[in-house]
């Protein structure tokens, strides 16, 4: 590869990481190009792209974008998960590909511009949809609206029976 392709490689994922505020680094051994593709479509689908990359050529385009908290696990065959602005459908994607095939395995993830461990981006990925998590909330609220309607009538019939 010559100086002006890494140059030109380094822009483009600069740029790139400019667009996406979480990333996640992750080890694709094993991954055939057939399932990188398959990766790659859902990815995609969920609004991310997955981008493998040279490390030296991923750390100058951290650099450039001011991110050092991902340059310890840049070693080996490294692929990086651009997430954009939703962390939770990238990781969802990454683990559910992860459950069928046992790869890709994260090294280390960027939620919001801090650095998180793989635990947490497996927690991410296991956390229900928003639609779910709104769903949930109104629940409970519907709950305490119950609660409270229960403890005025008791109240209403407790003061009419004082009254008769």
């Amino acid at each position: 590869m010559s100086k002006i392709e890494r140059q030109t490689q380094v822009a483009a994922l600069t740029d790139r990481l400019k667009d996406s505020k979480n990333i996640y680094v992750t080890d694709f051994t094993g991954l055939s190009v057939g399932k990188i593709t398959e990766l790659r479509r859902k990815l995609r689908a969920a609004g991310a792209r997955y981008v493998v990359v040279k490390n030296t050529l991923a750390q100058r385009a951290l650099a450039a974008n001011a991110i050092s908290e991902l340059d310890d696990h840049l070693a080996g065959p490294t692929g990086l998960v651009l997430a954009g602005a939703d962390p939770l459908a990238a990781a969802k994607v990454l683990g559910e590909f992860a459950k069928e095939n046992q790869k890709p395995k994260v090294r280390i993830g960027l939620v919001d511009g801090k650095a998180v461990n793989p635990a947490y981006v497996k927690r991410l990925g296991e956390l229900p949809g928003r639609e779910a998590l709104l769903g949930q909330f109104a629940g409970c609220l519907n709950g305490v609206l119950y609660q409270m309607v229960g403890a005025l009538e008791a109240l209403r019939d407790k003061r009419q029976a004082e009254a008769s």
